[in-house]
Formats: C-alpha cells, structure tokens, sequence
C-alpha cells in the first residue's frame, strides 16, 4: 500500500555534498500528471534483494581489520558510495587507516553472497509495466560496473534500461546527485522521477531537482525515506506495480 504521499510544492533546500557536480534542475513530477517521464531506478533493495548481504559483508570487513562498526549504523548506510561508507559509519581516522582494506574485503564476502541474491517480488513486472506505459527507464548504482552487470543477471530488466550509469563511471557517488542526473540525461526526456529504497536515493533525487519514489524493501522506514526527502512511499516494486494505475507514474 501507499504509505507516504508529501504535497507536490514540498520541498527541502537541496543537498550537494563535496565533490558533486553542481545540479541542474529537472521538472518536478506533478502527482497527478499523466506523460511519461524518465525514470531513474536504483538497483540494491529496490530491483534486487540484496541490502542485508551488502550489511553482513560490511561487516565482517570491518570486523576482520579491526573495527567494531554495529550492523544498524551499517544498514542506515547502505546505498551511499562505499567510497564514502567506511568515513560515514567509523569515522575519518578509519578511513584513512584501513579503508581501502574494508572496501576490498565488503567486495570478497558480497561476491561470495551472490548466490543467495534474488530479485524483489514485482521488479521486472514492475519495469516490464513501466516500459509498456512508455517511460523511458535508467538505473543509478553507486556500485562498480562489473558487480551491477552480475545484478542485473537476477532480474529481467536490462533489455528495458536506456542508460546504466554505475561507480565506474568515475561520477561523485550518492547521495551526491551525479549518477542520478547522468542516467536521466543519458536516457533523455524532458522530466525525470527517481526510485529507490535508501535516504541517499531521495537526498540524491532532491539534490538533483527531481522528485522520488521511496521504496521499503531495503528495510528502512517510510518516515525516514519522507524526511530525506521522498515524496511517495510504497511497500515495495510489487506495491508500485499493484497500485500503478494511482501513482505518479500513470499515464493517459
């Protein structure tokens, strides 16, 4: 079910963390337009099931180097850059000790989770829909190309993807807003919506001047997603795609 719906004029000042690339301003979904947009999809917790792998590796990394970091904090972080995770969740000192290390073992024991990833109920349906109701669809990964193209193996979606923008694309990771606004650009259209499960997501989205879909299967609150700065929140892919025909993303 819908779980969050914010006023369209809500709005928060925008976030653009060091390094980004100054954002350019998109239209804004109206909730009750009805043309096709161009939409920016993550892909951990929102396509795929996979955030509480991305946790227990995060975990053990830091655990074999070390450092006790609690696998809350951990989860809460899930879905910004690794390149910024390690300073984000044990501090500056950490990483500049052991943060290459931590990065380079979280990729060993994800890779070895592999096999146990799945794609979240609705997710192909969901773009399958999306596709067919002529939206043009891209997706916006902090993670390497390499491990985005394994992903995408899970989920039948790539042939729907008119631009796949990931960390190797050497852009400033989210929730800076430049993996977002290069996916939208390079899909095209005139407007842009983005989707996804994690805080960064809608800090990106809103960084970036366009509106967000919160999604909760990455586990966390729809309150949190609304504060960062989602303006609709579903269950999951399966909820959007049960309630479609209602949501931001219908069309005539």
């Amino acid at each position: 079910m819908l779980l969050h719906s914010v006023p369209h004029h809500h709005t928060r000042p925008g976030v653009r963390p060091e390094g980004c690339i100054r954002a350019r301003a998109w239209g804004y979904v109206h909730p009750v337009a009805h043309e096709p947009q161009t939409v920016v999809l993550d892909l951990d917790g929102t396509l795929v099931d996979s955030v509480y792998e991305h946790v227990t590796a995060w975990h053990a990394a830091f655990h074999d180097v070390g450092r006790f970091v609690s696998a809350v904090r951990i989860h809460e972080a899930i879905g910004m850059g690794g390149d910024r995770l390690v300073a984000h969740v044990a501090g500056d000192a950490a990483e500049a000790a052991v943060g290459d290390d931590v990065r380079a073992l979280h990729d060993h024991y994800f890779r070895a989770s592999l096999r146990t990833i799945s794609p979240l109920d609705g997710a192909s349906e969901v773009v399958e829909a999306l596709a067919s109701r002529g939206h043009r669809l891209a997706l916006a990964s902090s993670s390497e190309k390499d491990l985005v193209d394994e992903l995408l193996d899970l989920v039948d979606v790539r042939r729907h993807l008119a631009a796949v923008v990931t960390a190797s694309d050497d852009l400033a990771s989210k929730p800076a807003p430049d993996l977002v606004l290069a996916a939208a650009a390079r899909a095209g259209g005139s407007s842009a919506v983005a989707v996804g499960d994690a805080t960064w997501d809608a800090l990106a989205a809103e960084a970036a001047g366009i509106p967000c879909i919160g999604v909760r299967s990455g586990g966390i609150a729809a309150e949190r997603l609304v504060s960062a700065g989602a303006s609709w929140v579903y269950d999951g892919p399966d909820d959007l795609l049960a309630q479609l025909a209602h949501s931001p993303l219908r069309t005539r």
